[in-house]
């Protein structure tokens, strides 16, 4: 009852899996990604365990085949799973096992591999796979929702879709991107929607990890203390304490002195950065007394 496609973007190298399903929380446990390695699905009849298999064999130099491969050739049960993965140099490799859920089907090419079950019908991965190919120049996390609607265009399963997810790595050790929807009547589209939230803001995270001084030093140079909105008492603004949590989007009286980057209807990471900093609030000095004659 799932469809997914993992991918790797030839730019960058990074890797990329998404999935859909009418489980809950489908990406939590059948999707996986890891920097230098690739990215896996493991799915009908899930073990999660299998993924961290396929990985560490394809960190370790394996191709994804010959990984593929190997783990369909020792593991107890796998005529139950499908499992779909993509490595560091590109190649791919999928497999549905004759016992997987309902109409099964998987596919894969240089770069990615789709694969479903419980499937309205057996085009349903192809789609995936193509919508992916045809975007090739596009952003990978663009590339990856793509092919998730593709695949729910194309049919997707026979029971409605309630859950969904995405899951990048780059150069981090970390997945930079994992959204997740867990139970949702549109989590395809609400998906989609969070990823256009999260792609301007997912370089300034990874800079806060890697560069925190530098971050602190552009808030500072590019950020300026609030001012309070009308009608805030004082004594409630000398409670809440000189470092805060400045939203500028929210906040009137506070606007970052860089403007948006990116143009019109564009927020940039650096937008992003400043709406998150500690703005220092400097205390105000006290009015010198008035002279008495």
């Amino acid at each position: 009852m799932t469809f997914s496609l993992v991918g790797r973007c030839e730019r960058t190298g990074a890797f990329g899996a998404v999935i859909a399903s009418a489980s809950m929380a489908v990406a939590a446990r059948c999707a996986a990604v890891r920097a230098g390695a690739g990215a896996v699905c493991s799915q009908s009849t899930t073990d999660p365990r299998l993924r961290a298999e396929l990985l560490d064999a394809m960190a370790g130099g394996a191709s994804a085949g010959d990984a593929l491969a190997a783990l369909v050739g020792r593991t107890p049960d796998v005529a139950y799973r499908q499992l779909a993965a993509v490595d560091a140099g590109g190649g791919a490799a999928s497999y549905s096992g004759e016992r997987a859920l309902g109409t099964a089907a998987d596919i894969h090419a240089a770069g990615a591999a789709a694969a479903g079950n419980l499937l309205a019908n057996r085009g349903v991965p192809a789609a995936m796979l193509a919508a992916f190919q045809d975007r090739a120049g596009d952003d990978l996390g663009a590339r990856l929702i793509a092919a998730l609607r593709a695949g729910l265009a194309a049919g997707g399963e026979v029971s409605p879709v309630r859950s969904a997810g995405i899951v990048i790595a780059e150069s981090q050790p970390w997945p930079v991107t994992d959204l997740r929807v867990d139970w949702h009547d549109d989590p395809v589209g609400q998906l989609a929607g969070l990823w256009q939230m999260w792609q301007p803001q997912a370089a300034s995270y990874v800079d806060r990890a890697l560069r925190p001084s530098a971050t602190a030093r552009l808030c500072a140079a590019t950020a300026r203390p609030c001012r309070s909105p009308e009608g805030s008492r004082p004594d409630e603004r000398g409670r809440a304490g000189r470092h805060r949590p400045v939203d500028t989007r929210s906040r009137s009286g506070c606007r970052p002195r860089a403007a948006p980057v990116g143009g019109r209807g564009c927020r940039g990471s650096l937008y992003y950065l400043l709406a998150t900093c500690f703005v220092t609030r400097r205390p105000t000095a006290s009015p010198a007394p008035a002279r008495t004659a």
